[in-house]
């Protein structure tokens, strides 16, 4: 089971579309796993939406499933909670809970940041890569052509 973490942004998008590739070569599931707070300011950081008043947790997940089968349609998709201002470690804990849960072999993350010498604390990715209980497949590029494949969202993202 190779899992990765999606929040719809360019370079998850790539580490999914990198997943889906290694699992058709390995013959393994991919498990899609977005962690979405029950928080609009972290929403609206997020790029999901443009202003606290229009966030709906449901209409965001469902845009980020609807993204994630635009991608990679054999994927398996879970969406987890993390409530109210959520620090990296929170948002890092649930994704290992559901790595060690579903015994996934490899988690792929997109990230600019992880795996650097000097990782910035709020760096999701970063954190995840510390993790030596799964091997992790780090994205720090995502080809230019990632959103014209797949420019399905009605995400706020750059």
């Amino acid at each position: 089971m190779y899992l990765v973490a999606y929040d719809g942004s360019r370079l998850a998008k790539a580490a999914l579309d990198r997943a889906a590739q290694f699992a058709s070569a390995t013959d393994r599931d991919v498990l899609t796993v977005a962690v979405v707070p029950d928080d609009s300011a972290y929403a609206v950081e997020a790029g999901w939406v443009p202003s606290r008043e229009d966030f709906d947790r449901e209409t965001v997940v469902g845009e980020l499933h609807e993204t994630a089968v635009d991608i990679a349609p054999p994927a398996s998709f879970q969406a987890v909670s993390v409530g109210q201002n959520p620090a990296p470690g929170n948002i890092v804990s649930k994704l290992r809970t559901v790595a060690s849960e579903t015994d996934a072999t490899v988690i792929f993350v997109g990230s600019e940041n992880a795996g650097r010498v000097v990782v910035p604390l709020v760096s999701v990715g970063g954190n995840v890569a510390s993790d030596d209980a799964h091997d992790v497949h780090i994205v720090r590029h995502a080809p230019p052509e990632i959103h014209r494949r797949f420019p399905k969202s009605h995400f706020y993202l750059p």
